[in-house]
This record gives C-alpha cells, structure tokens and sequence, in this order.
C-alpha cells in the first residue's frame, strides 16, 4: 500500500471522529427540553394547593400572595453565585389580617450585608394593595458543570414570605406577564446583557421542600413536603467564546506536536535541514506541556468547586500526546532495533505518524460520546 493511500486512510479517519464529535456537539447546543414541573396557568397552582390542604388537614387553611418577579441584570460572580437584580412585587388583598408583614426574603442569599431590597412602588387596585420592591441580592446554588463548555443551567430566585410561618404560600402573578408558555422568556429585561450566556426560557416551578427542624415554631407546618415558589431562569453558555479560549490553543498544540513527529528522520541530511535532535523535540514538548498546563489551570480557577468537566479530558488526551511524542522521539533517537522497536524505525517513523490524529480524534470521540 503507498504511502499516499495510508496518509489518506489517516486523514478520512481523522475527519470522521472529528464530524461525529461537530454533531453531537451540535445536537447538544440545538436541543433543549422544557422543565415539565413548570407552572404554566393558575390550574396547576391550585392543584399543589389542594395536595397541600389534604396533606395538612389539621390547618384551619393556607393564605396565598399572588408574586411576580422581573430581573434586570443576571450573571455568574462565582462558579456557585450568582447576582440578580430587578423588581418583585406581591398582591395583597385588603381583607388579609393585619399581623400579615408586607414583604419576603431570599432564603439563598448569601452576604447578607450586600443584599439590598427597598420599596420601589405602592399601589391600590381595587380591593388588593401592590408592593413592588427593587432589589439587588446575591443567591448561592449548585451548578453541574460536568459537560462544560456546553452545559446549561438553571439559575432560580426561591422566595419565602417575610413571615414564614404563617402558612403563607407564594403564587405566581399570572396576569401580570402577557405569556407565561413554555420556551417563554419572561420577566427579563429585553436589553438584558447576557454575556457568556443565552437565555432558554423563564419560568415559575414549586420545590417541595423538606426540614428537619421546625425552626422552634410548634405549629410550623412548612418542615415538610411544602411548595416554595421558586423564579427560574435557564440558561445556556454560548459555545464560541469557550471554543476560542479553550479548543483553539489545544488544537493548534497538537498540530505542533504532530509537526515534531514528522521531523523525526533517519535521513542526516534531512535531520540537518529540519534542525531535527533529540534534545530539540523534547525541549519543544516540554514548552508545549506548559503552555497546555497554564491553561488547564486558568480552567480550574473558574471551576474551582466543580468535579472534572468534559473539557478536561482534553487537556489529559494532550498531556498523554506530549508524553507519548517525547518519548516517541527519544526511542526514534536510540537507534534499538529490536523487538517492537522496529515499528518506529519503520520508513523514518511513519506508523506513529500515521496513526497520530486518527488516535487522538478517536478519544476526543470517545470522550463526547461518554460525556453525551
């Protein structure tokens, strides 16, 4: 077989891990599913209110604050915090008891110090007083970054009534947004600056939650199986920044890896023209492990908390290609012909040439496969 039809077969396998990677990796950006818990109509909501009647029977009934939510300005100041900005507002009706405290908290914020609520508005409309409250609050939540750079989140704001335990039960405002549908985006500013993020849809969702203290209130019945209104945002990164940043220096590294494997030569004359030595490949991986590792450590520092993601295994795949090439060249160099030593000094070093991109492709393959 000529050289040119191995270099071929070399090439078309390359070509096709790389396109069944491109198309999972589109598929993945293209699809998105609906949460199917979402709240949708005032339907649903009485729905988990009548589930929560018959699970408290011993209540003498549960009140409802209609509330809605509009965020101005959303972004990622942690791997695991995120800041909001915008205004909420609830609906009180008038014959609601005066002990009722007119307000709510964010249970996930954290440093308090910084959060910053005041009234922006107070409104009578009819026979319901409308509070609207500007705020400014950051929340912790856990993230799965797990499939980085093409993973997607979904960023909520879980609010409780001022006065908890009052079994007082948040409701969505339905009426105050013209859609609240699936693959809606509402109660966003639509000048929002997303930055690395794209905005898949809004929605209201209940979140059951479960407490193993009644907070030293006797008569507490939100320590189990009671709907928290949560405001939620989902969120997809957009691949082309993480793409520049992280795949580009990876790919143009293991284009100058595979380019010291196709100096290696027996040929002097050809060694003396490429400036080809032991010492020379080696030095040039070594610069390459550390330009790789730089920027494997950048991608730690923003994902400080989270596990290995997908895009680290391609750093591994290239650390693992240094290693093999450097020592691919210093076996080359040794002149030891015997055994399984042979394959390298076959025709200059082909078969570790020709056998390069097919396998690193083909563990990039393996790995979205695994991933997605």
């Amino acid at each position: 077989m000529s050289h040119r039809t191995l270099w071929f077969i070399s090439l078309t396998l390359s070509l096709l891990f790389v396109a069944g990677t491109g198309f999972i990796w589109h598929g993945e950006v293209a699809t998105y599913e609906s949460d199917p818990q979402q709240l949708l109509n005032q339907a649903q909501v009485d729905a988990v209110m009548e589930a929560c009647v018959k699970m408290h029977p011993d209540q003498a009934g549960f009140l409802t604050i209609p509330t809605g939510v509009f965020i101005q300005s959303l972004e990622f100041v942690s791997a695991s915090d995120v800041n909001f900005t915008g205004y909420v507002w609830q609906r009180y009706a008038m014959d609601l008891p005066p002990t009722v405290t007119r307000g709510l908290v964010f249970p996930d914020e954290i440093e308090s110090a910084m959060t910053w609520t005041r009234e922006a508005y107070r409104r009578r409309d009819g026979d319901v007083e409308v509070i609207g409250w500007y705020f400014d609050v950051t929340v912790r939540q856990p993230f799965d970054y797990s499939r980085y750079p093409l993973d997607r989140h979904d960023v909520w704001l879980r609010l409780w009534h001022a006065d908890f335990d009052k079994n007082i039960i948040l409701t969505p405002d339905f009426n105050a947004y013209r859609s609240t549908a699936k693959g809606e985006a509402f109660g966003l500013d639509q000048k929002i600056v997303s930055g690395l993020w794209q905005i898949n849809e809004t929605f209201f969702g209940y979140q059951h939650a479960d407490y193993d203290t009644n907070f030293g209130i006797p008569d507490y019945v939100g320590q189990e199986h009671f709907p928290e209104l949560h405001f939620n945002v989902v969120v997809s990164r957009r691949f082309l920044n993480a793409f520049i940043v992280n795949l580009i220096p990876l790919f143009i590294v293991a284009i100058l890896l595979m380019s010291i494997l196709l100096t290696t030569t027996a040929d002097k004359e050809k060694a003396e023209t490429f400036g080809f030595s032991t010492s020379g490949a080696i030095g040039a991986a070594s610069a390459l492990f550390f330009v790789v590792m730089l920027g494997h450590i950048q991608l730690r520092e923003t994902l400080t908390d989270a596990p290995i993601v997908y895009i680290e295994q391609y750093y591994f795949v290239i650390y693992v290609a240094i290693l093999m090439v450097a020592l691919n060249v210093y076996l080359f160099t040794s002149g030891n012909q015997r055994g399984v030593f042979r394959v390298l000094t076959y025709e200059h070093n082909l078969i570790p040439k020709l056998i390069y991109f097919p396998a690193i492709t083909a563990s990039l393959f393996a790995i979205t496969v695994r991933y997605f």
